[in-house]
């Protein structure tokens, strides 16, 4: 990592996704940048963005606000999952607070494409409620925190992917796939037919990393659950993917 100079402006990056490491790279080899990325903690093994890296909470908006004057913040970009919404209002309440400038990178979500067979849900207990019409094996690849939403359907049996081992409450008829994506066409296919899957739930993260078992169900002709995202807190300016963020930092410093 190149050597940063004194006075060099200091940009906290709140994420843990691979857009929010692709524009830690891109700052980081700034000598006019001090970059500051910020993990949740909810991994076990977080892939480590480029220069420095706290983990854990701040306390809410107002502990982050305390941060961000403390370790005299200049910019923040909100890099987080599309699906950390308590985050980023409360990044936009403390950067508010703190005057500090706030820009959300948030990757395009997934559009259904003719022959997708899609039902959208606005939130996990929607998703659970819709799937006893659907069928009895059910793909569940919307992360480990959310499984209570699902722990009453004593009927289905779950597959469910994560990155780390899930915590009850879960549902009682379930498998744990232990993975982390990229995924193949060819991959998401073959669990398909091997776990004789009926349904597909998932969130609408976007992004190509997760995206072949949208191809794979679309193939299979299964139906496919989509959560759709939290809106980004509103006045927030928005960038699609991380060259558009370190345009928006350099620009807004100047």
């Amino acid at each position: 990592m190149p050597e940063v100079p004194t006075g060099a402006r200091h940009v906290l990056i709140l994420g843990g996704t691979t857009e929010a490491r692709r524009l830690a790279a891109e700052l980081a080899a700034d000598t006019g940048l001090r970059v500051t990325s910020s993990l949740a903690g909810r991994v076990a093994a977080p892939r480590l963005p480029a220069g420095q890296v706290r983990i854990g909470g701040f306390g809410g908006a107002e502990g982050l606000a305390d941060w961000l004057r403390a370790h005299r913040v200049d910019a923040v970009v909100d890099a987080t999952h599309p699906f950390a919404g308590t985050m980023s209002f409360h990044a936009a309440r403390a950067t508010a607070q703190a005057q500090v400038p706030l820009l959300a990178l948030r990757r395009p979500g997934w559009a259904a494409g003719p022959g997708d067979r899609w039902w959208y849900a606005d939130s996990l207990d929607e998703a659970a409620g819709l799937l006893p019409a659907l069928g009895e094996r059910i793909f569940l690849t919307t992360g480990r925190m959310g499984l209570a939403a699902f722990a009453h359907l004593v009927e289905p049996w779950f597959l469910v992917r994560s990155v780390d081992p899930p915590q009850p409450p879960h549902p009682p008829r379930m498998e744990v796939l232990l993975d982390r994506g990229p995924f193949t066409l060819e991959g998401e296919s073959a669990l398909l037919r091997r776990h004789r899957v009926e349904v597909l739930v998932t969130k609408d993260s976007g992004g190509q990393a997760t995206a072949a078992k949208l191809t794979a169900a679309r193939a299979a002709g299964l139906p496919v659950v989509v959560v759709r995202r939290p809106p980004t807190p509103e006045g927030v300016p928005v960038a699609e993917d991380p060259a558009g963020a370190a345009d928006w930092v350099r620009t807004t410093l100047g």
